[in-house]
């Protein structure tokens, strides 16, 4: 009786209101972000292979290991260039300090004070960079570099301090810093002939987070699709993987793309899996089944994440398939990569260096101290119901307007946060002449990119901002609609922005995109909001060049303007059934937390 009442509920809300989206899944999620509003940048338009990177340049891992650090300019006196004060150990057992001593300068009977204790500086140190612990074996799993053990009792505060290296009585180097985020390293910005600096003169970052350069290279050819109307290109990729296979995502959990995977490594392909430990809200519950999928088909699966992580969130959507790169905005999962749901773009390019520096990306994050296999993650998590049943239906459930597409473009850029992403795409939003497309789920009113779209705005660029309009956005974008509105009205901007209507097309905007003067086009992972770039792990593309930026444009257009599509009236009435029983059964999977 209750099925048949929602049945009849249903056709009579359809009639009225003309509405043909099929609510089948019900994954729900708020954008909301975490992390407090970036200070504006002003941004000039650089080479994108130009060394600016939003992390400190000392923790650059464009080397391979951090004791022989990219050439840069030294002193003539030994400085202390790293402090790491508030490990995840108890009692931070292993904290030390790194000091960068030149050629020809010894350090014998110097020490190393925080104006209370004084301890000196062993006679076996030399030349170069190294560092001083009072835990020597417990700091030599935390990096790279030599570690010399420190007699005494010096401890570095946590919520701060001030150090002081002498010689004799005298201060040859002074380094100031406030409260320790955990698991960050304090990396110097470089002043040779400063002997006192401040913690405003240097950058906090992850331990072992990458701080990696933009990749950038000359790709003739990309293939462009679009979700959900095209859910074979990334099913495609990963079977045409013949040696390596390494897939990273938020969470998964596809069925169809774990039977993928476990066929690749039948068929002798490397295939290994990397996946976000503690998702907002929890590890959906089909998550389980899916990673004992791929444990017993010999797929290599990890979960990263924890107790002082190097990323807030592990937050890519990507795979490498021997030299090809795959980069979308949706997770792996029904509603997105399966083509069940969401709006989202993607793009797989064909090249060896993008491969080669992606791939990298992957092993530094999957090898990371902070890394759980997938037996011992499945032991130790509670899965969580959120997602609704999927209805069969022996019909499309959504239209096919876009079909995927092979253009040819002039380079590409592969961008990672928090390492590079946001300063580039400042970059390039900056560079903006005539016209700005964006397209997410929702904005954060305080994030940078958005102070840097606006400011377009000012230049004269036709600005046009589509976002989401499912219920858990709703509220916020209308309020973000409504401020941007009356900000272009009163300053007579060139400025719109609208949320995205319901158009039977798909059920939600989860495409996180930018058109610039159809010329650039950029597809990734990142939300607009300062925890996403600032703190999580994220994987962008930029693609240059007319025909790439047209394609997205075009549905960018589609979306923008609405344009709706209409149910054959053969499968008017299943539809209306299939949408009823989903409103039964999912109302029970209604979650809020974080949209990923």
């Amino acid at each position: 009786m209750n099925v048949r009442r929602a049945i009849l509920i249903a056709a009579l809300v359809c009639t009225l209101v003309g509405s043909t989206a099929l609510l089948v899944e019900f994954t729900i999620t708020d954008d909301s972000s975490t992390a407090g509003p970036e200070p504006t940048r002003a941004v000039t338009p650089s080479n994108p292979n130009s060394t600016t990177l939003d992390c400190p340049a000392r923790a650059s891992t464009a080397v391979t290991n951090e004791s022989q650090p990219p050439p840069q300019k030294t002193s003539a006196d030994p400085r202390i260039v790293g402090l790491y004060p508030n490990p995840i150990t108890d009692e931070n057992v292993g904290e030390f300090v790194v000091l960068d001593v030149p050629s020809q300068t010894g350090v014998r009977n110097w020490t190393l004070s925080d104006g209370h204790t004084s301890v000196g500086i062993p006679n076996e140190t030399g030349a170069g960079r190294f560092a001083l612990s009072t835990a020597p074996n417990v700091t030599e799993t935390m990096t790279d570099v030599p570690v010399f053990g420190l007699e005494g009792h010096l401890r570095l505060a946590a919520d701060g301090d001030t150090l002081r290296l002498r010689n004799g009585t005298t201060t040859v180097d002074s380094v100031s810093y406030g409260r320790a985020p955990e698991a960050e390293r304090w990396y110097r910005s470089f002043t040779p002939t400063d002997q006192t600096v401040g913690g405003t003169d240097g950058q906090w970052w992850p331990r072992d987070a990458t701080c990696l350069p933009i990749s950038s290279a000359a790709v003739d050819e990309a293939n462009l699709f679009v979700l959900p109307d095209a859910p074979n290109v990334p099913r495609e990729t990963i079977r045409s993987a013949d040696h390596r296979l390494l897939l990273a995502g938020y969470t998964i959990t596809s069925e169809t793309i774990a039977a993928d995977l476990v066929a690749a490594a039948n068929r002798g392909v490397d295939v290994a899996v990397l996946l976000e430990a503690s998702p907002v809200g929890g590890t959906p519950a089909p998550t389980e089944a899916v990673l004992e999928t791929l444990e017993r088909g010999g797929v290599d699966v990890r979960a990263i994440g924890g107790e002082g992580a190097r990323y807030r969130y592990h937050h890519p959507k990507y795979a490498v398939a021997d030299d090809s790169v795959l980069v979308t905005t949706e997770n792996w999962k029904p509603a997105g990569v399966g083509g069940k749901s969401s709006r989202g773009w993607g793009v797989r390019l064909e090249d060896e260096t993008l491969a080669s520096d992606l791939a990298r990306v992957f092993r530094a994050d999957f090898e990371g101290w902070d890394t759980t296999g997938s037996t011992a993650y499945r032991a130790n998590t509670s899965f969580v119901d959120d997602e609704a049943p999927t209805v069969a239906s022996s019909e499309p459930r959504l239209p096919r307007n876009h079909e995927p597409t092979t253009v040819s473009i002039d380079s590409a850029e592969l961008l990672v946060a928090p390492d590079n992403a946001d300063r580039r795409l400042q970059e390039l939003i900056a560079a903006a002449d005539d016209e700005l497309l964006v397209v997410q789920p929702r904005i954060a009113a305080d994030v940078s990119l958005l102070e840097s779209t606006i400011e377009a705005a000012r230049r004269g660029v036709d600005v046009r901002i589509l976002l989401g309009s499912t219920w858990y956005n709703a509220e916020k974008n209308e309020a973000l609609v409504a401020d941007l509105e009356r900000l272009a009205a009163n300053d007579d901007l060139p400025l719109e922005i609208r949320l995205a209507e319901n158009t039977g097309r798909f059920e939600k905007i989860h495409a996180k995109g930018v058109v610039i003067d159809r010329d650039v086009a950029i597809v990734g992972s990142a939300n607009w909001n300062s925890n996403s770039l600032e703190n999580n792990r994220e994987v962008l593309v930029a693609l240059h060049g007319e025909s790439a930026a047209d394609y997205y444009a075009s549905v960018f257009e589609a979306d923008w303007s609405g344009e709706r599509w209409q149910l054959p009236i053969g499968i008017l009435v299943p539809a209306i059934i299939v949408s009823a029983l989903a409103a039964v059964v999912g109302r029970r999977y209604v979650r809020f937390g974080e949209l990923r």
